[in-house]
């Protein structure tokens, strides 16, 4: 991950609606009679039925799947004691997680009050509008007696996550290391640096799984933790179990398990060469370790490692767990967060680590192969199958010790479910963000004496994704670079007009005039057109000066299609190029084609199109399920739009039986399965989830993407050419940098495959 700047993340909180989260309404409002029924007269009948049986709350609101994330800003990441508003930023992110991993929804409560009895009062008073309860960045000791007494005295699931998240994630790590290196956990000596609440809560995860007190050395900011201190609250005197004082390098020597959860760079090399066969080296102090993944790997090649970092093996990360924790509490409405429900997500965790990883989350690391062992003895974060099983394994957990208050019957709708929620929206661009930066590209942007295109460029670099190739007015850039701060590392700046690309210009035009000699073009004008940047990007990429280019911001979408189409050509058995455009919905990402190229394509070249299409979204490891539309359903309208899409099909139908297709259908029967099934059950879409839909016209395809732009809120990704021999993309104007941005990794992802 590149660095992230002060003034960069500002802006991130600051941008369109300040904040992370937002309400959004989850039935009908249009109407006066909508109205009349969200709120008076209607809703007293709710009310009523609650009052009657409070179990109805459940049935009637939103408490089922709302968590409260909770503090007071006693202890804020790295930050300390800053307060309740300042904490604010940090529970809306946890907020945006849980809502992006688990889609449960939240509201962040920040209470001013560091006094336990009137913080743990107020939790309790505002507690039953709550499904369950996320206490966040609260200090030690308090932290402890207000997760104790909350989950006493309330009947909702209630966790402190800065205790048990890092628990629960670094207790699978530490199963599947332990197995690794042929250790017995009964056996193995621990070594803790850090005392506070998640490294406490640690220690007690670790002893439910068989470790033995007599082997943990705990080491706070005094020293080691022995009989002798006289300066122990009643948590820290549980581990005084040591007669005599020891160094932190002494306390090394012979030690099998090591867990950080304290200060950068306090561990020496010498320490860790010091430790037993086979070391365990859980260095989880963030942002910088106890001790570096570079450091530790150069002392031995027998240590299994891990650290809070995402940029190297083994991540413990708590977003391996609360997320799917709650999840599962919360769909069996369970009274509490248990030892059972906490155990059943770390071996359910230590589990995954251990079980074949889907091609998808290979790619989006960016490896050829990933399996159980050193570099995989816990999950990947972004692995999409966490929440099918973590969230049954502590539901079910939740039901065995008694808790749970609504029982999962049918295990396997449960599981259908819980894949529902999940969503293939912000997977797809992950999956895209994951596979560019393991094989990044060089990437031209051939407008970039523009500030959108600058700052996109920018990101994607920071991000990993591109080696940004910079096309325009040398002195224009550098201006812009220099009045807003933009720093860049590995890039060209490169002004096709200038002299210094005279050279080059010819050459570019002389291979241009052989492509284009029987098209129109003397050789003077093929070597005078490489003034013109689209013409000279897309000759950079034809001559393998250059992975890929992005353009289109400030030009007419011909104006960029036109030179990529007649520098780079078609793919081998391509005869129609088409644009797709990708819209981020609830239902996951819908995939629109053509919307930008072919203004009244025959059936031969919508069935052509088609399948294309459906091999890019293949390439991107979804199942394409395609309708194509018209204003006919199967034959009920005449005309030639309609006749035109039912031949397209019948072509589909022999020419590739493997795709799924059907049409000619209207929009809302194929994006609504309850009318699909109840009106064509015959059609091979009944039953079907379509992401994909083929238009019959440039109009109606134009028209319908950017109506549905302009009305959702979730991001695009788009026009994406489809058909072109190498990687060249064109932006629609007035894309946002983010939109830019997530078309460079798809550039970037359609490089690696041509």
């Amino acid at each position: 991950m590149g660095k992230i700047r002060k003034q960069d993340a500002l802006d991130y909180h600051a941008s369109g609606r300040p904040g992370k989260i937002e309400v959004v309404p989850t039935k009908p409002y249009a109407s006066q009679r909508d109205l009349s029924l969200a709120y008076s007269p209607g809703v007293a009948e709710p009310c009523l039925r609650i009052a009657e049986n409070e179990d109805d709350v459940y049935k009637y609101t939103s408490k089922a799947n709302l968590v409260a994330v909770i503090s007071n800003g006693t202890a804020v990441l790295g930050l300390g004691d800053i307060g309740p508003s300042a904490s604010k930023p940090v529970m809306e992110g946890k907020g945006l997680l849980f809502k992006i991993f688990a889609d449960i929804d939240v509201f962040d409560i920040e209470i001013d009050a560091k006094d336990p009895d009137k913080f743990i009062e107020t939790v309790k008073a505002i507690s039953p509008t709550f499904g369950g309860i996320n206490l966040e960045d609260i200090k030690a000791p308090e932290a402890f007696e207000i997760e104790r007494r909350l989950k006493e005295e309330l009947d909702i699931p209630v966790m402190h996550d800065d205790q048990h998240g890092t628990a629960i994630i670094s207790s699978a790590a530490l199963i599947n290391a332990l197995e690794l290196a042929g250790k017995k956990i009964k056996d193995v000596k621990i070594l803790i640096s850090g005392a506070g609440a998640a490294a406490i809560s640690c220690v007690q995860l670790y002893l439910a799984i068989g470790a033995q007190l007599k082997n943990i050395y705990m080491f706070d900011s005094k020293g080691l933790i022995h009989e002798g201190r006289t300066d122990l609250d009643s948590m820290k005197q549980i581990f005084a179990i040591h007669k005599k004082d020891m160094t932190l390098e002494k306390a090394f020597k012979g030690m099998d398990v090591f867990l950080g959860l304290s200060k950068g760079n306090l561990v020496s090399k010498a320490m860790v060469a010091s430790m037993a066969k086979n070391p365990i080296v859980f260095a989880l102090a963030n942002p910088e370790p106890e001790i570096s993944y570079k450091d530790a790997m150069s002392v031995r090649n027998d240590i299994i490692m891990a650290t809070g970092r995402s940029d190297h093996p083994n991540q413990v990360n708590n977003v391996l767990g609360f997320p799917f924790i709650f999840r599962g509490a919360l769909d069996v409405r369970a009274t509490a967060i248990n030892e059972e429900m906490k155990l059943a997500a770390v071996y359910a965790i230590a589990s995954l680590a251990k079980e074949n990883i889907p091609d998808e989350v290979i790619e989006a690391y960016g490896e050829k192969h990933i399996a159980f062992g050193k570099d995989q003895i816990i999950p990947k974060p972004l692995d999409p199958r966490l929440i099918y099983y973590v969230a049954p394994a502590v539901a079910k957990a939740a039901m065995d010790s008694g808790v749970a208050r609504k029982p999962i019957e049918n295990w396997d709708e449960y599981e259908m479910e819980l894949k529902k929620r999940l969503g293939l929206d912000n997977k797809l661009v992950r999956t895209l963000t994951e596979k560019a930066q393991a094989n990044p590209k060089r990437v031209v942007f051939a407008e970039a004496d523009n500030l959108k295109i600058l700052k996109a460029a920018q990101v994607a670099t920071e991000e990993g994704i591109c080696i940004p190739i910079l096309l325009g007015k040398r002195k224009v850039i550098e201006s812009l670079m220099q009045e807003y701060s933009l720093e860049f590392q590995n890039m060209q700046i490169i002004d096709p007009k200038s002299d210094t690309e005279k050279a080059r210009r010819r050459a570019y035009g002389t291979a241009f005039f052989e492509k284009r000699k029987r098209k129109g073009f003397t050789e003077f004008e093929a070597i005078q057109i490489m003034r013109e940047r689209n013409h000279f990007g897309a000759m950079m990429v034809d001559n393998g000066d250059a992975d890929a280019m992005i353009s289109g911001l400030t030009r007419n979408y011909r104006d960029v299609v036109r030179p990529a189409i007649q520098t780079i050509g078609l793919q081998k058995d391509v005869n129609t190029v088409a644009g797709v455009y990708i819209l981020m919905t609830k239902r996951g990402p819908l995939f629109m084609a053509d919307t930008t190229i072919n203004l009244d394509p025959t059936a031969q070249q919508i069935a052509e199109i088609t399948s294309n299409v459906a091999k890019t979204i293949r390439k991107l490891k979804i199942t394409p399920k395609i309708a194509l539309l018209s204003y006919s359903n199967f034959g009920s309208s005449p005309g030639e739009d309609a006749v035109k899409m039912a031949e397209a099909v019948q072509i589909l139908h022999e020419k590739f039986p493997t795709i799924i297709v059907d049409g000619e259908i209207q929009a809302n029967f194929a994006l609504n399965n309850e009318l699909m099934e109840e009106k064509f059950a015959f059609s091979t879409l009944a039953n079907k989830e379509v992401n994909t839909l083929i238009f019959p016209n440039l109009s109606a395809g134009n028209i319908a993407y950017k109506l549905l732009q302009e009305i959702t809120e979730g991001d695009a990704i788009g026009p994406v050419l489809v058909g072109l021999k190498k990687s060249i993309h064109v932006l629609q104007m007035g894309s946002s940098v983010r939109e830019i941005v997530n078309m460079v990794k798809v550039a970037v992802v359609d490089a690696q495959t041509k």
